[in-house]
């Protein structure tokens, strides 16, 4: 009986350098989780056991460090949960977040398995609970957007005289517009062309101010508003944004292309103090077409590409999976696993939301392997395996000398 309870021994300390010859094998694998061999004796309704077995491998799943890198696709989890890949028509999951981008615009690791998320539209709003798909970046072009809303807010100086120190602009047409103050912005119309607008303000009572919108050196009376202050210097009229149309006649110097051009003119905001006069913000929500010039990946997961003409738009939402039991996962080898009823139901969700952790892009999950610990361990298991050799070398030499007796 000593002879097969010292090789359960030395079978049981070979399978544990196994797992710490693996864990060290992998200590430089991103995402990797170590494993630990566990024990149990063996009975069998005997005084004495029968040795041992390995009863089970366990991974642990606790989080590797988070080390930064120089490449936006690099993808690091912080906090629980796993990224969910297609593989071969397999959903599996992993820590490893290292992506490459596909000719077509897939994101992929080094084994080809692709990550999964939300989709969204043509209007970049992600498209969240629904079932999780192959996220894929589209390469075509955001068409341009004409100008619709302008937001200025400015002041106009109280202490200037209606009909005293105007200054005159001359139009294409050889109008005279007299104004004290102006101010520039530029819109785009529907082929994404930019048009240059300047709008003159000319004080012509006490707190009265009228207002003429030129574009592109062409003025249209049409367009005129007033303003009107009260006499603590905010702006009373007009109390609704004045609308300003351009005829399609007069957008381009060919006469012909673009729609008209109408855009709401917001002023709330501006005031008329007795200082200088000036603006002190512009906004306006028209651009030009654009190309795409690369993505970006927030902390909620959510892919973003970025266009040469300064816009961005989503391109689906990377989600998280978890489970209530991660050590029930089967390793599939290529740093990922499969779910199994010991590991229950995937839970998935974007990055942040419930128990899972966030994304942190230009990073990578480290693996959790202690070197250190596993040196110690190893040196534990030499010790075990060298001491039931020395068992079956006790047994041997009390069989030889029961043998040699006579």
């Amino acid at each position: 009986m000593g002879f097969s309870q010292a090789l359960s021994g030395l079978n049981a300390a070979a399978s544990s350098l196994d797992v710490q010859g693996n864990n060290i094998a992998n200590s430089q694998t991103v995402g990797f989780k170590s494993s630990s061999a566990q024990f149990a004796d063996v009975f069998a309704n005997s005084r004495v056991g029968l040795g041992t077995r390995v009863s089970a491998v366990l991974q642990d799943f606790s989080e590797g460090n988070l080390e930064a890198t120089s490449r936006n696709l690099d993808l690091g989890i912080s906090g629980q949960g796993f990224f969910r890949f297609e593989q071969a028509d397999q959903v599996v999951y992993s820590r490893n977040g290292q992506l490459t981008m596909t000719p077509d615009g897939y994101l992929q690791n080094a084994q080809g398995a692709r990550i999964m998320g939300y989709g969204a539209n043509a209007a970049g709003e992600v498209l969240g609970g629904g079932q999780p798909e192959v996220l894929q970046v589209a390469s075509d072009e955001m068409p341009a957007s004409a100008t619709t809303q302008v937001a200025t807010t400015f002041n106009l100086d109280s202490r200037e005289v209606a009909g005293q120190g105007l200054n005159t602009a001359e139009m294409d047409d050889g109008t005279q517009v007299p104004y004290h103050f102006s101010n520039n912005f530029t819109a785009y119309d529907s082929l994404g062309n930019p048009r240059n607008f300047s709008v003159y303000y000319e004080k012509t009572a006490a707190n009265a101010w009228d207002a003429k919108v030129a574009m592109d050196g062409y003025y249209d009376a049409a367009n005129d508003f007033t303003l009107s202050f009260d006499n603590n210097g905010g702006l009373t009229a007009p109390g609704t944004p004045p609308t300003i149309n351009v005829a399609n006649n007069n957008t381009t110097p060919l006469g012909t292309g673009p729609a008209a051009l109408s855009f709401d003119l917001n002023l709330a905001g501006s005031t008329q103090f007795g200082n200088t006069s000036t603006t002190s913000s512009l906004t306006q929500n028209g651009f030009t077409s654009g190309t795409l010039v690369g993505i970006n990946i927030e902390n909620d997961g959510t892919v973003v590409r970025n266009y040469s003409n300064e816009q961005s738009l989503a391109a689906g939402q990377i989600v998280m999976a978890n489970f209530r039991n991660p050590e029930g996962l089967n390793p599939q080898g290529d740093n990922v696993w499969s779910a199994t009823q010991a590991s229950g139901q995937e839970l998935v969700g974007p990055p942040g939301t419930g128990l899972l952790g966030t994304i942190e892009s230009g990073a990578i999950e480290t693996s959790n392997v202690d070197m250190a610990r596993e040196l110690v361990n190893m040196i534990v298991t030499q010790r075990a395996y060298q001491a039931n050799s020395k068992t079956i070398q006790t047994q041997d030499e009390v069989l030889q000398t029961a043998i040699n007796l006579r």
